[in-house]
């Protein structure tokens, strides 16, 4: 298997919210009021993991910030 780790070490994503990301349309700063951000952006990302019989998840980065994890199968 493939793995693809993207880390950040922002301010994280609180754990209620993690349960929500990979929604259509969730977007967990509601002070973002500009049109151009739908909340579909991890969304996709997830359809495009499962197309590809592949995962996606997220995680707190040690330290801080968060950790998207992809697993692709050879």
């Amino acid at each position: 298997e493939f793995q693809i780790f993207v880390c950040d070490n922002g301010i994280g994503i609180s754990d209620v919210d993690k349960e929500h990301i990979f929604e259509r349309f969730y977007r967990a700063d509601m002070s973002r009021n500009k049109k151009e951000h739908f909340g579909l952006g991890l969304c996709i990302a997830k359809e495009i993991m499962v197309v590809h019989n592949g995962t996606i998840v997220v995680k707190d980065t040690p330290l801080g910030g968060t950790t998207f994890i992809l697993h692709l199968p050879k």
